[in-house]
């Protein structure tokens, strides 16, 4: 079988090298549009299920990433000076780029070679390729030449956030939640290096539009959120890596194949990074879509199957990002709760956790959070 993979971040070399070593006789052609060592953003995130996920298809790469992965079991919030730990939460990070060289260099391991600085301009340049998979990102170019055949919708939240790095190193992943005259900021940062760390920045529309950012270059912008971060960066600065202001985009496909065309990753559907999964998606829907393809003799088949196989698996963890996002959309509201009412209205955002798991997950914080409201209810 002849294969096109449209795209060289995370999905489509996953599949590109799972594909090749279940199958060696496969032709399997990567095209990239940017440079081989070109990536955007800063660390990616695993959660602990996440990994075991992948370890029991692929052994081999989470044994070559792992080692190269900064872990921890907490998640802290910072709120008015002070600091809540929530336990039991355990989540493993790599920086961008790092995990893609060592996906490049498993799929070079595999007999592929990635056409790197290849764009491809139309559907039409791939005929006499038995199936295209397209894991070509938000921008998708196989989505938007055949948008009506996929059902493809695509929206915005309203708040902004700019994606940046910094030198400073943080013990968890953390959440800072910082209150200015002129509106609410909040930052996502952990370390996904000994010596490095992403420092995601989001406000709400009425603040980024207080602050002036539309007329901000990226410099101004980022000396701002430096200043208003500057007691947890501790005379850190932020590193700049294509970091303008972004509204996120939802993506959703109805129909997940079109002839022999085939969406994975970011083309086919977007989860909220407060969930850290789009890159555990991407590859999940890779495993999911090789295994269906190997499963059916017939293409078209095949295609059906990965659909409704993993449909609903994907369905059901961004319901789970958009009822997280909707948390931070009205997060200056949230702000407003004392401390401990307020981490517990984050940990429980997403609907997927409830006291009975929590107990069970984070005993420590859950014992803390117990406490104060019995000490509430004693006045």
């Amino acid at each position: 079988m002849r294969i096109a993979v449209i795209g060289g971040g995370p999905g489509g070399l996953y599949f590109a090298c799972l594909w090749k070593k279940r199958h060696p006789e496969a032709q399997i052609d990567l095209f990239e549009q940017n440079p081989a060592g070109a990536t955007w953003g800063f660390g990616v995130v695993f959660s602990e299920q996440a990994l075991e996920f992948l370890r029991a298809d692929d052994p081999d790469t989470v044994d070559a990433i792992a080692p190269r992965m900064e872990s921890w079991k907490n998640i802290t919030l910072h709120l008015r000076g002070e600091s809540v730990e929530i336990d039991g939460v355990g989540f493993s990070s790599i920086g961008r780029l790092e995990l893609l060289t060592i996906l490049q260099a498993r799929v070079r391991a595999v007999g592929i070679e990635p056409r790197y600085d290849t764009t491809i301009q139309s559907v039409d340049e791939l005929k006499g390729y038995d199936l295209i998979v397209a894991a070509d990102g938000l921008n998708s170019l196989v989505r938007r030449s055949f948008e009506k055949e996929f059902g493809a919708t695509v929206s915005h939240s309203s708040n902004k956030f700019a994606w940046y790095g910094t030198s400073k190193r943080f013990e968890t992943l953390s959440q800072t939640f910082v209150q200015t005259g002129l509106g609410a900021f909040n930052a996502h940062h952990y370390r996904y290096a000994p010596d490095m760390s992403t420092f995601l920045v989001e406000c709400d529309s009425a603040t980024w539009q207080r602050y002036g950012f539309a007329d901000k270059t990226i410099e101004q912008s980022q000396a701002i959120c430096e200043q208003v971060f500057a007691a947890t960066l501790g005379g850190h600065k932020l590193i700049s890596n294509k970091s303008v202001w972004r509204n996120f985009p939802w993506i959703w496909n109805e129909h997940w194949s079109f002839k022999n065309m085939v969406l994975i990753g970011d083309a086919l559907h977007s989860a909220h990074f407060s969930i850290g999964s789009g890159t555990r998606l991407a590859i999940e829907d890779a495993i999911a879509l090789v295994k269906a393809l190997e499963a059916e003799t017939d293409v078209t088949a095949a295609l059906e199957r990965y659909q409704s196989e993993r449909k609903p698996i994907v369905q059901k963890l961004v319901t789970a990002a958009r009822t997280s996002a909707d948390w931070y959309e009205k997060f200056p509201e949230h702000m407003k709760l004392g401390v401990m009412d307020f981490a517990y209205r984050y940990i429980t955002r997403s609907g997927r956790i409830d006291d009975v798991r929590l107990r069970a997950m984070s005993p420590a914080f859950m014992a803390r959070y117990e406490a104060s409201k019995l000490h509430e209810g004693s006045r």
